[in-house]
């Protein structure tokens, strides 16, 4: 959380924090200013005080807006620096946080965040280096940065935000269930009243409109994936392919916040019309796995526990898992969960790898699921919700929905 952020930079041996970038679409800084329209500049914080915004002049309101304090960076003679440089943009950004280190008393190691074209920034963090010899630039592994460990823990009003993502994702959820039942199957597909086939593409751009209705985006896409593509887990489905009946979709919608705030994550596996007996038992063994884990999450536990637990469930089934196959295609393919938050990939994470140390604590948001895929069996299941552990413990999914495999549609 942020109040961990301190103690956290103390364990990582930080001195002070450097955020560079935009606040829009750049989680780091995000987690400091929440949504405002700021379009580039650094954000400071030395271990134990408050942070300060550095903005241009004409964003200095977006700047106010987050609350935290701020600095102007148009008090610096940015053209007066290029002619001491002899038009090195580079050295003359370098001489500008020069100063502003020196102003704001920035020394030891900084830890370094942000996105920002990697190439300019390089080549200025270097000079900086050089022109401040006291300043270590550090450059941390995410999973062990001060700033992603933070996040892997929300509060109240973190999860209130992505409860409120839960909702606007589960309307649509419900939206995309009505729009498909509205059509009639025929000759294997969904037609429309003029006897035309559904895509998925039409699908998706439902989808988008829904979302940008109700104040969500979707940065990321959707997966809406029919037979041999539901049994690829990141398969997203091909937008000229028609909705076809009998065959499961994987529907994976994680839309977030408009502006770049929180994600919520969520997945259901439909089949319309009719499915036959091995997507039932695959649907079937998805759900029981699904309900056995749920009932043994606790806090304090090493995530990737779970992710065994998963593995060993499926296996007692008689599907393979990366347990004993790390390089399956059939069956358990991929972890059971990760963190979801300003980003949709995030700390805890369940993979079963020895340098996983994650634990699941009160605070922590995940998205929890399990899947069965069978590509050339045309069979992919996968059961998501997203959920919170809290304060108390005691673990809760932010938004329901229902788990029923089968959409009636007419004529299937």
């Amino acid at each position: 959380m942020k109040s961990d952020i301190d103690h956290l930079m103390e364990e990582a041996r930080l001195d002070a924090l450097l955020v560079t970038g935009s606040a829009l679409n750049n989680p780091a800084m995000t987690y400091f200013t929440g949504l405002v329209h700021m379009t580039d500049g650094d954000l400071l914080k030395k271990r134990g005080e408050e942070a300060v915004l550095c903005h241009y002049p004409m964003e200095r309101e977006e700047a106010a807006r987050s609350g935290l304090r701020t600095h102007d960076l148009g008090q610096y003679d940015i053209n007066a620096m290029l002619a001491q440089t002899s038009g090195d943009r580079i050295q003359a950004i370098a001489l500008r946080y020069q100063q502003v280190f020196k102003e704001l008393k920035i020394r030891g190691r900084v830890g370094v965040y942000g996105r920002v074209e990697l190439g300019p920034a390089l080549s200025i963090f270097r000079r900086l280096e050089q022109l401040v010899p006291d300043v270590e630039l550090v450059g941390e592994a995410e999973s062990k940065s001060a700033i992603t460990r933070a996040r892997a823990t929300k509060d109240v009003e973190e999860v209130e935000r992505i409860r409120k993502m839960g909702v606007i994702t589960l309307a649509v959820a419900s939206d995309v269930a009505g729009f498909l039942t509205s059509h009639r199957a025929k000759g294997g597909v969904l037609v429309d009243r003029q006897g035309e086939a559904l895509t998925i593409g039409e699908v998706k751009r439902r989808i988008n409109l829904w979302l940008a209705m109700r104040g969500a985006e979707n940065p990321e896409g959707t997966i809406f994936a029919i037979g041999h593509d539901a049994g690829v887990p990141h398969s997203a489905g091909q937008n000229d392919m028609p909705v076809e009946v009998g065959k499961p979709i994987v529907f994976d919608l994680f839309p977030r916040e408009a502006g770049g705030g929180y994600f919520y994550d969520f997945t259901r596996t439909w089949c319309l019309g009719h499915a036959n007996d091995e997507l039932l038992k695959a649907h079937a063994d998805v759900q029981e796995v699904y309900d056995a884990v749920y009932a043994t999450l606790e806090p304090g536990v090493h995530c990737r526990q779970f992710q065994r637990t998963t593995c060993e469930l499926f296996e007692a089934r008689g599907h393979p898992t990366i347990l004993s196959n790390p390089n399956t295609s059939d069956g358990y393919v991929h972890s059971l969960g990760h963190g979801v938050g300003l980003a949709i990939h995030e700390g805890p994470q369940f993979r079963d790898y020895p340098d996983n140390q994650d634990l699941l604590l009160p605070g922590s948001v995940f998205s929890f699921e399990p899947g069965l895929y069978y590509p050339q069996r045309e069979i992919g299941v996968r059961i998501e919700d997203t959920l919170w552990v809290g304060p108390d413990g005691r673990i809760e999914i932010l938004a329901g929905f229902p788990m029923d495999l089968l959409l009636k549609v007419p004529g299937a």
